[in-house]
């Protein structure tokens, strides 16, 4: 055999295979010429997903910066609340001595029962105002 028809033998199987390969490749090709389309709605929508989760962490952080000047704000709040607990009960501690060294002292034990039609402030302390009775009661059942 000849040469050249071995060498022209192996040229031809060398352009079938190219020529295979190019259809396949044509085939791929247009596949994505037809899903680009596709492709570029896809990456659009990417687009403005990203837009909007950007626009929404910057909500979160405009959100988290306002709840945190509230809660620093509510802890001066209940500081200064604590702060007039503490004093109140010092002052209706004060009130509450005050009110029992000016009751009259008995040498029996506790003032007798009040008789029906009596007043309910029979141990000498006689309010003047309607705070002041409300005060006395709510002490007296306390104690």
């Amino acid at each position: 055999m000849n040469f050249t028809l071995i060498l022209d033998v192996v040229l031809i199987a060398f352009l079938a295979v190219t020529i295979g390969y190019a259809v396949v490749l044509n085939r791929k090709l247009t596949a994505l010429r037809r899903n680009k389309t596709e492709l570029e709605r896809l990456a659009a929508t990417f687009a403005q997903a990203t837009l909007k989760a950007e626009d929404s962490i910057g909500r979160v952080k405009t959100g988290a910066e306002t709840l945190h000047e509230r809660v620093n704000k509510a802890q001066g709040l209940r500081d200064d609340l604590a702060f007039l607990i503490d004093r109140a009960n010092s002052t209706a501690d004060r009130l509450e001595g005050a009110i029992r060294s000016a009751r009259p002292k008995t040498p029996f034990g506790p003032a007798p029962a009040a008789a029906p039609g009596a007043s309910e402030f029979e141990d000498g302390i006689e309010p003047r105002s309607e705070a002041e009775r409300e005060l006395l009661k709510a002490i007296r059942s306390a104690g």
